[in-house]
């Protein structure tokens, strides 16, 4: 069973940065895509970035290109996310998530971490 843990959340000004971690457990972290996703008061959990197990090729949602950046040491078995140039839309909650048993399918998650991006 693999658990995630994220920490690094906490109130920002904005234009400041924070960077996020995602510790992981089990044996096979290296195995696994990874990704951070967000969810807002009153609103869906949605995509922010994600990095492949195999290359390490990251994606990122268009709302975080050029601001955000992941990465990770599988041999910390941990995936960062740095945040730059944080706006007041980039408050929510960040959650971790892997790809454990189905390619493409999250099935693993931590369990949150607050950002707060004051204007």
């Amino acid at each position: 069973q693999v658990q995630l843990r994220e920490s690094g959340g906490g109130l920002v000004q904005a234009g400041g940065s924070l960077r996020l971690s995602c510790a992981a457990s089990g044996r096979k972290f290296s195995r696994y895509a990874m990704g951070w996703f967000r969810q807002a008061a009153g609103k869906e959990r949605e995509f922010v970035a994600a990095i492949t197990w195999s290359s390490g090729n990251t994606y990122y949602a268009d709302s975080v290109k050029g601001r955000f950046t992941m990465s990770r040491d599988n041999a910390k078995n941990t995936v960062y996310l740095q945040m730059n140039s944080l706006k007041p839309d980039d408050t929510a909650v960040y959650y971790c998530g892997a790809q454990i048993a189905t390619p493409g399918t999250y099935d693993a998650w931590g369990q949150g971490t607050q950002v707060t991006v004051s204007s």
